[in-house]
């Protein structure tokens, strides 16, 4: 789909910064996004306390939506979190309490502030809750309203359910409503909020498309779904999946300073990429940025965690970040925005550095540690050590009691024993 000529703003940039992967009535949305304002939502199911980076596609569609003069609606899923969507899954999510929902809720939602205006404007962003209608049917209620207009052999075909079952893993009759409660969510905001388009990643598509024909088919009203591509890395990897787990958008899952990291460290294939997806810099300068190589490409990144760091985080903490990032890594030198662990003193005075290496996150085991150091990539206060059994001291402590532990060239963390 991503040769189609757009005219609209909206189409046309969501098409030059690479977002489109599948649309539903191509012609039809865009003449819609050309001659007046469009309302989208995204949903967000509420499985932790914080949404991770492989989320921040659908937010910056979500930002790109409003920046072209429409109308984005987060849809927080407070309702279908109950459930748990089956997509890409092999089991069953653990059922949450309302009581966890809402914390999680509560925790998310912060963040959209940073990427969206919020307020009573046409075409300002407005946040719901799912719950509020679907916890509200009733059973049979719900199945006369609705499950006339869904077949189970379309169902069956779904990826969603089709990949599950291939695989030869169970679905629960829950889960398989999954799809039908999505899709009530569409003509539930279009009947209330006038909502036209939802969006989505690529593995949505068959929920999406549900949705569009239910509302079609039901009120005879306009509505669209548009996907974003499968986001992975240059070298085939998941996107926002490291060693250390999930890249966290609220500050206090992860610091701006990793945050900030993650970004520098991407891949020199996906820098470009990543700034179109990402950020707001214009599409001439990226295409500079593209273009550098050696050493340039360093400062590109650089370029590139300063702006999505200050996007998400603002310009104060992207500054400190990359000072403290290029303090540890360019000058050997320590700062306090630099990520602390604390360890029980009996555990770091007296114990191996690898020991302490896995303790403090930097290696996944005692023998990974062991082999880091072997191979020159383990350092202690930025001395090279070679020997993973090589015991911490007292003396390794600086004058604030804390040591300086890196590994490999993008790892380093300072440890503090209480």
């Amino acid at each position: 789909m991503t040769d189609q000529a757009f005219k609209s703003d909206f189409l046309k940039t969501l098409q030059s910064r690479g977002y489109i992967h599948q649309v539903t009535h191509p012609v039809e949305l865009d003449e819609a996004a050309s001659s007046g304002i469009v309302t989208a939502y995204i949903g967000f199911d509420a499985t932790a306390p914080s949404l991770h980076v492989g989320s921040l596609i659908q937010i910056m569609m979500l930002r790109r939506l409003q920046q072209a003069g429409h109308k984005p609606i987060v849809l927080m899923g407070g309702g279908t979190t109950k459930v748990g969507d089956p997509t890409g899954k092999d089991a069953s999510r653990p059922q949450l309490t309302d009581e966890t929902i809402q914390a999680n809720i509560d925790g998310i939602q912060k963040v959209f502030a940073r990427f969206l205006t919020f307020g009573d404007g046409p075409t300002d962003a407005v946040m719901v809750n799912n719950d509020e209608w679907l916890s509200k049917f009733g059973y049979i209620q719900f199945l006369r309203d609705f499950g006339t207009h869904f077949t189970v052999n379309r169902m069956l075909s779904f990826d969603s359910v089709k990949l599950r079952l291939e695989r030869e893993q169970p679905m629960t009759f829950l889960e398989f409503n999954y799809m039908l409660m999505q899709s009530v969510d569409f003509l539930e905001l279009n009947r209330s909020l006038g909502v036209t388009l939802q969006m989505g990643g690529s593995d949505q598509w068959g929920n999406i498309t549900s949705g569009v024909d239910l509302v079609r088919r039901v009120d005879h009203k306009a509505a669209f779904g548009l996907t974003t591509p499968l986001l992975t890395t240059a070298s085939g990897g998941k996107m926002g999946k490291t060693a250390q787990g999930a890249v966290w958008l609220n500050a206090d899952q992860l610091s701006p300073y990793d945050y900030w990291q993650f970004w520098r460290n991407a891949e020199d294939a996906d820098v470009g990429r990543f700034m179109r997806l990402f950020t707001d810099l214009p599409l001439d300068q990226i295409a500079l940025y593209e273009a550098m190589e050696g050493a340039g490409i360093n400062e590109a990144k650089k370029a590139l965690a300063d702006a999505a760091t200050s996007m998400l985080h603002g310009s104060e903490a992207a500054q400190a970040a990359r000072a403290a990032a290029e303090a540890a890594f360019e000058k050997g030198q320590l700062s306090a925005d630099l990520p602390t662990v604390e360890l029980p003193r009996d555990e770091v005075i007296g114990a191996m550095i690898a020991a302490v290496t896995t303790k403090a996150g930097l290696s996944a085991s005692n023998g990974e540690a062991r082999r880091l150091a072997q191979g020159g990539g383990l350092r202690l206060n930025d001395a090279v050590v070679n020997d993973g059994a090589r015991l911490i001291e007292e003396a390794d402590l600086n004058a604030d009691g804390v040591l300086k532990l890196g590994a490999g060239k993008k790892k380093i963390v300072l440890v503090k024993p209480v």
